[in-house]
């Protein structure tokens, strides 16, 4: 049998998954900043001209691998809830163990957004994407702390905001998962002090 030749269409989104595939590795590992685009296109076996008719530029493409991590995230985050805790009250705690799901990963850096947003200048990519980023989190917080009926939701949301980014910083830092499990003792007692039984 023979193969299919691909239409123009599918070879550029394959050569676009391809540079974004080595984006994600590259720049999760290595940082956005230190990694050069001719280093993302050797590893993704392109083109330059393809990284610019896919992304633009640097930039583009910097912009949709934190989009892309923003999506997987939120899309880890989603199912694993929903699959694992009944209640929202359970669900506000529970983020911490999907979040820790990644901890264990080989290759774990901590957050990508902190360490895009570590040397980005102001007003560029990396700061709306981090900024897209972070109100997901408060608003995942603080809708399941509404859900779950607690007293004031934005302060609950505000305190596990803080404890999820310390936890995803220890673990990267100390190498250290069972940050987890502790943030998760943590996140249940705050829980329980602002949600009555």
């Amino acid at each position: 049998m023979s193969k299919k030749a691909l239409s123009p269409r599918e070879r550029s989104a394959a050569a676009r998954a391809r540079l974004l595939t080595a984006a994600n590795e590259l720049f999760y590992a290595e940082g956005v900043h230190s990694v050069g685009i001719d280093r993302v296109i050797e590893h993704a076996g392109v083109a330059k001209a393809t990284l610019y008719s896919a992304f633009g530029s640097k930039d583009g493409l910097v912009r949709a691998y934190l989009q892309a991590r923003h999506t997987a995230t939120a899309e880890r985050m989603t199912r694993e809830l929903e699959a694992r805790y009944d209640t929202p009250k359970e669900r506000l705690v529970g983020a911490f163990e999907v979040q820790g799901l990644s901890f264990t990963e080989p290759g774990f850096r901590g957050c990508a957004f902190i360490s895009a947003s570590a040397d980005a200048p102001p007003g560029g990519v990396v700061e709306q994407a981090a900024q897209d980023y972070r109100t997901w989190l408060r608003d995942l917080f603080f809708d399941l702390a509404q859900q779950a009926g607690a007293k004031d939701a934005k302060a609950l949301a505000q305190q596990l905001v803080l404890l999820y980014d310390g936890a995803g910083i220890s673990a990267w830092l100390d190498r250290d998962p069972s940050a987890e499990s502790a943030a998760r003792t943590v996140a249940a007692a705050v829980v329980d002090a602002a949600i009555p039984a």
